[in-house]
C-alpha cells in the first residue's frame, strides 16, 4: 500500500479515537444533568470497564506500528518532538498489556501518567505545526524541524493530532478502567 492510502487509514483512526473520546466526555458532562444519559453512560462503562486496559493497549501498540511505520516503510523522518512522543507511546504497549494482564493499580496509573506526558508533547507539537515561530532554534534539527507537516488530512489531522488522538484514547480507557484494579503495589 502507499503512504497516503495508509495515512488516509490511521487520520481515520484518529478520527474515531477524538469521536470516542469527545462521547464519553459528553455523556459524562450531559449526565450530570440529564440522569438517562448517567444511567447510560454508566451501563456501557460497566460493560467496557473490563477490557479498558486491554483496549488501551491495543491502542498504543496500533500506535506504535503506525509510527513504525511512517519512518522504516513510508520513509518519513521524524523530528525531535515525535522521538518524544514515540518514547512516551512505545513503553505504554508493554506498560499497558502487563497492567491488563496482572490488574496492578500502580501500573494503569504509572501509565496514565506516561500518556498525559505524551498527549502535552504532542500538543506543543501541533501549537509548532500552526505556528512555526514558537518552535526554538535550539530544540529542533534544523534540516527536519518540527514545524514540518508530512501528512494532513480532513484539514487537520497530522502526525501529531494522530498522536494526541491515541494518547487521549488511552487515557480516556484508563479513566473508564477506573478502579477494577487489584489493590497491590
Amino acid at each position: 500500500m502507499d503512504p497516503e492510502t495508509v495515512t488516509t487509514f490511521f487520520a481515520l483512526l484518529a478520527v474515531f479515537a477524538q469521536s470516542v473520546v469527545a462521547l464519553v466526555f459528553g455523556s459524562w458532562v450531559l449526565g450530570r444533568f440529564v440522569p438517562v444519559v448517567e444511567r447510560r453512560r454508566e451501563a456501557v462503562g460497566a460493560l467496557v470497564a473490563p477490557q479498558a486496559i486491554a483496549l488501551a493497549a491495543v491502542v498504543a501498540l496500533v500506535c506504535t506500528l503506525g509510527s513504525l511505520y511512517l519512518s522504516e516503510v513510508a520513509h518519513f523522518r521524524p523530528c525531535r518532538l515525535c522521538w518524544y512522543q514515540r518514547f512516551a507511546m512505545y513503553p505504554l504497549v508493554v506498560l499497558l498489556a502487563v497492567a491488563a494482564a496482572t490488574r496492578i493499580r500502580l501500573l494503569r496509573v504509572g501509565s496514565m501518567a506516561v500518556a498525559v506526558v505524551g498527549g502535552t508533547i504532542s500538543i506543543y507539537h501541533l501549537a509548532i505545526e500552526r505556528i512555526p515561530s514558537l518552535e526554538a532554534s535550539s530544540s529542533c534539527d534544523p534540516f527536519n524541524p518540527c514545524s514540518l507537516i508530512w501528512v494532513e488530512h480532513f484539514g487537520y489531522v497530522t502526525i501529531p493530532a494522530m498522536a494526541l488522538s491515541g494518547f487521549a484514547l488511552i487515557v480516556t480507557l484508563l479513566v473508564v478502567a477506573g478502579g477494577r484494579d487489584q489493590e497491590a503495589p
